[in-house]
């Protein structure tokens, strides 16, 4: 039976039983292949490994991907494997995240390069990128691997375009959709593809689900920036401010840019550049002035919105559910 969707909201205590339940068992295989794959011989290496392997948080990607393709058939070990797969690739880029933010908390925990050192973070990432390539090598799928490949290189270009970036207070909201495309919502989609083509889904099918995933990463995306502005650091769990510190354009500022006068916006971008306290008064303050915030949470919610509109005509079920649940929860999430 078809549908059309109407969204129910979780509340972020009940997230991970949300987001798990459909697939519950299967997301214990994953989280098994996970500790079976991110190990080492070495026990100074297998100690980073399996460190790096908490930083993943809720395990997103692999949830998605496992939903996807409940939601259109039945799920095989590829899907495992793959779930497996994309949670690797996820926290490689975490982890070099971090050395590049100075960030020293995820997740409630110390980042790899606050605990050890940055060229161990650079490594680590490193080392979970090529293993994760070889396990997806492993489903013997070339689409499979393909698009893998295809979506990391996409990832990194778009890390690397927010890093050259940096500072160019003047970027374009194009530009900056633009990069969260690349760097954040190409995994998502990915992994919401690679779900529903291995469950057998129809092109269009698989093509709807592509496109749910990248309009839930771009949500995702900026409602985590503006986390970074507003949240508290004690539920984030991770650092706050680093956009801030490291001169990233992201959504609220680029709109208070946008929507200030010249006089504005020059003396923003000499409080911006003195840093510290200056800096953290004037862009609440401009914020505030131009409605920035409740900007970007409403173009969080038309991605939202445009994600959810994806899944109208897939037949019920409890995957469905799910997927339209998460349109609600990315977007109204405290961490």
């Amino acid at each position: 039976m078809s549908q059309t969707i109407k969204p129910a909201a979780p509340d972020n205590g009940a997230a991970r039983a949300m987001l798990y339940g459909p697939v519950a068992d299967q997301m214990v295989e994953v989280e098994d292949l996970l500790r079976e794959q991110m190990r080492s011989q070495f026990p100074e290496v297998d100690e980073m490994v399996r460190y790096g392997c908490l930083l993943g948080g809720k395990r997103l990607r692999p949830a998605l991907l496992l939903l996807a393709g409940q939601a259109v058939g039945e799920l095989s070990r590829d899907h495992i494997v793959l779930g497996a797969v994309v949670e690797m690739i996820h926290t490689a880029t975490l982890i070099h995240d971090d050395v590049l933010d100075g960030a020293e908390m995820r997740r409630h925990l110390a980042t790899v390069n606050s605990r050890w050192d940055n060229a161990a973070s650079v490594l680590l990432g490193d080392f979970l990128f090529t293993h994760a390539f070889y396990l997806a090598s492993t489903t013997d799928s070339t689409f499979a691997c393909r698009t893998i490949g295809q979506t990391t290189n996409i990832v990194c270009e778009g890390e690397l375009r927010q890093k050259c970036n940096r500072g160019d207070l003047s970027l374009a909201e194009d530009d900056y959709l633009q990069i969260i495309n690349a760097k954040t919502a190409a995994l998502v989609e990915c992994s919401c593809q690679l779900g529903a083509h291995c469950a057998g889904g129809d092109l269009q099918t698989v093509a709807r689900l592509a496109r749910y995933g990248a309009d839930l990463g771009a949500a995702f995306q900026i409602a985590d920036d503006l986390l970074d502005v507003v949240g508290d650091p004690s539920t984030v769990g991770k650092t706050l401010g680093t956009d801030l510190e490291q001169r990233i354009a992201t959504l609220p500022l680029i709109h208070a840019m946008t929507s200030a006068s010249d006089s504005e916006r020059e003396r923003l971008e000499g409080a911006l550049a003195a840093g510290g306290a200056i800096a953290e008064e004037a862009l609440e303050s401009s914020l505030a002035r131009h409605q920035s915030i409740d900007f970007a949470r409403a173009k969080a919610n038309g991605f939202a919105s445009r994600a959810r509109e994806q899944l109208n005509g897939l037949p019920d079920s409890p995957a469905l559910q799910v997927l339209i649940g998460l349109t609600e929860f990315v977007v109204q999430r405290s961490h």
